[in-house]
């Protein structure tokens, strides 16, 4: 297949996501802030990556961690002002680091002044600006649940009427039907742009758009019914992101890429669709939403690789040519990366890591590093409700708990899946919560960061941080990366990922063993002409026209050298 597409920045890059509260502490207040990301812009550097996806750093009474926006325009107070972001655009771009800026606009805070005058009365100028329901036979207008548990409705006794919202209760759905709010979104959305920022990762945006009619969802062995079928892709998405497009996007060399939970192949190429008309690309979350049990992702069942790589397979081959995608395993709502699709054991963990960031980065698409993945940050490992912060994962204790789990079993849950795992702090040193904070960190940092650390890592050239270091800088050396086709190898080798790049007339051949056990594969011919330029294992283990992958193996053969 001839790739057609065009050459766009954002498609050689690679973007660094950083959780702000939870990066570098630069005032012993125990919180991660601007002043501390700047200090680390060299590190960043160093590492290779030229954007990074920054989570939510506006205003925000912080009720789920900063995606409650109480105000557009204002730098949230603990990490900083907006001089300090000022300087963090400036310092980044003198880098040749580019900023995206986390968009939140399926929802505020309840704090926020639109929605404190919302609620004043139904005749106020702003009610509109939220979807405001009347009681249904005294309960809620419908049956849907929240994200974060519970009904996806809240009573609101000053107006007798329910507000939604799709997540916390604290965090009211705007209503896009409404041309002013559209109008208030992008007017912000041009302020920021002006400001210098070079793209944005969209929250949720794909849940902008509603069924009027609200109806009732099905149950789903659920409390509460399912609103993904009248939120999710709802009847104007594509309407409102086109609009969004011409209103602001197409005006920038910017870069975007949406949250779009539940995306099927069909849908991403109306979003990320090569003609542009919506967004650069998306985020689909179906391999990392596989290995759901009964209560959703709150679950300890392994994880299915066979399924995994069919996903991977499905989305390389099904995008390519068509749209772009986004390669990440890792985020601030996932647990850590090795944990869950490795094996953080100290006897795998350093392989593992290795190879998952070598199958992802020399796919088709955009990669995304989440702070820490380049060092193989764990999760967290916490024994105590105390130790977590997350609303969601506190939430869903008291759940498991009212469904008959023990503390024993709701926690070994909450080890395994908590949006916490990714949250802790980054692990610069050995010194002192891990050299995030003089003071006391917001959340505590894994008892590892002794073993694993940055510092350490710098120094070590056999080092995860390093192996991460040698990918990025591949990826700059060679075109192939970034513009080159992909076909998969060994497909009916549940074990092995393999796959081929190709771009004018070099190949690259990846192999990539997802088990801790030895598997064998069939060495095409051709292939003992090809040099090794990068492996996790010193040498490979080639006989007999067959090559034999160690646990966690991966290897990159390349034609050119």
């Amino acid at each position: 297949m001839i790739n057609n597409m065009e050459k766009k920045w954002w498609k050689e890059s690679v973007v660094y996501q950083i959780y702000p509260k939870s990066f570098k502490d630069s005032n012993g207040d125990g919180v991660g802030d601007i002043r501390g990301i700047i200090q680390k812009l060299d590190y960043l550097k160093e590492l290779g990556v030229n954007v990074l996806w920054i989570s939510p750093m506006l205003e925000s009474p912080q009720d789920d961690n900063g995606y409650d926006i109480s105000d557009y325009r204002r730098i949230y107070k603990e990490y900083g002002t907006m001089e300090d972001y000022e300087e963090l655009l400036s310092e980044a771009h003198k880098r040749d680091i580019r900023i995206l800026m986390d968009l939140v606009v399926n929802h505020t805070s309840d704090e926020h002044n639109w929605f404190i005058e919302s609620r004043k009365s139904k005749d106020n100028p702003y009610r509109d600006y939220y979807i405001w329901k009347d009681p249904v036979n005294g309960k809620e207008p419908n049956n849907w649940g929240g994200v974060f548990g519970g009904s996806a409705w809240e009573y609101d006794a000053q107006t007798q009427m329910y507000y939604l919202h799709l997540f916390s209760k604290k965090q009211p759905d705007l209503n896009w039907e409404n041309e002013k709010v559209r109008q208030e979104v992008y007017d912000m959305m041009t302020f920021w742009c002006e400001k210098g920022i070079d793209g944005f990762r969209m929250d949720v945006i794909s849940m902008i758009s509603k069924d009027q009619a609200f109806p009732d969802g099905k149950m789903n062995n659920s409390l509460y019914g399912d609103f993904g079928p009248y939120c999710v892709h709802g009847p104007r998405i594509h309407e409102f992101l086109q609009e969004m497009n011409r209103e602001v996007l197409s005006r920038y060399d910017i870069m975007t890429v949406g949250e779009t939970s539940g995306v099927t192949i069909e849908e991403a190429q109306k979003y990320a669709g090569e003609a542009g008309k919506e967004l650069n690309m998306v985020f689909q979350f179906e391999h990392v939403d596989n290995g759901s049990g009964d209560y959703g992702k709150w679950t300890t069942e392994k994880y299915d690789f066979k399924e995994f790589k069919r996903i991977m397979i499905k989305w390389q081959e099904e995008l390519q040519g068509k749209a772009w995608n986004s390669l990440f395993l890792g985020n601030h709502d996932q647990p850590r990366s090795v944990s869950r699709f490795g094996n953080d054991n100290p006897a795998y963990r350093e392989t593992s890591a290795k190879m998952l960031a070598t199958c992802l980065h020399m796919m088709q698409g955009t990669p995304y590093v989440y702070q820490g993945e380049e060092l193989g940050m764990t999760n967290a490992h916490y024994n105590d409700i105390s130790q977590y912060r997350d609303v969601e994962s506190l939430n869903y204790y008291k759940i498991l708990l009212d469904q008959g789990k023990t503390k024993e079993q709701a926690l070994k849950v909450l080890a395994a899946r908590s949006r916490d795992n990714s949250r802790t702090p980054m692990q610069w040193s050995d010194d002192k919560n891990a050299g995030f904070t003089e003071g006391t960190p917001w959340i505590e940092a894994p008892e590892n960061y002794k073993e694993i650390n940055a510092e350490t890592e710098l120094k070590d050239p056999d080092s995860i941080y390093s192996f991460y270091k040698k990918l990025i800088a591949l990826r700059k050396e060679k075109d192939i990366i970034a513009e080159g086709t992909i076909e998969f190898l060994e497909k009916e080798n549940a074990d092995v990922l393999a796959y081929r790049r190709n771009y004018q007339g070099e190949e690259l051949i990846v192999l990539n063993n997802l088990t801790a056990e030895n598997v064998t594969i069939r060495q095409q011919p051709e292939w003992k002409a090809y040099q090794k330029r990068l492996g996790n294992y010193e040498k490979i283990t080639a006989e007999d026209g067959k090559i034999t992958l160690r646990p966690f193996e991966t290897i990159v053969l390349d034609s050119a050298l």
